[in-house]
């Protein structure tokens, strides 16, 4: 499966998990309190990281591709970051960058029935 990947900066990432698991209709696949949050829905891969002074910015794009053999990244003519990864790839680097995540089962924001 390839979805595509969309990295935000927040400015506080309790309130930006409830505004983003209403519009995406699910709860976070992965979250690290105080840090990071990631939601994996059919074709997209979203995550943000909690970082006040850059709120709003896009931090990089990219593809979740189960064939990727390996995280790289580079840029566009535009200088916009990619990052091509594996889901397994994204799971190891969560943990290696913000710490181990948690897998909540929808405690983070009441979506509509």
């Amino acid at each position: 499966m390839k979805r595509f990947h969309i990295a935000l900066a927040v400015a506080n990432l309790d309130e930006s998990i409830a505004d983003y698991s209403m519009r995406l209709g699910q709860p976070p696949a992965a979250v690290v309190p105080g840090l990071y949050a990631m939601w994996r829905t059919d074709l997209l891969n979203f995550s943000i990281n909690e970082s006040p002074e850059k709120a709003g910015q896009l931090r990089h794009v990219g593809f979740e591709d189960d064939s990727a053999q390996d995280y790289t990244k580079s840029e566009d003519v535009n200088g916009l970051e990619w990052e091509p990864f594996s889901a397994m790839e994204q799971d190891r680097r969560i943990v290696d960058t913000y710490g181990v995540a948690i897998r909540p089962a929808g405690s983070w924001a009441t979506l509509p029935g």
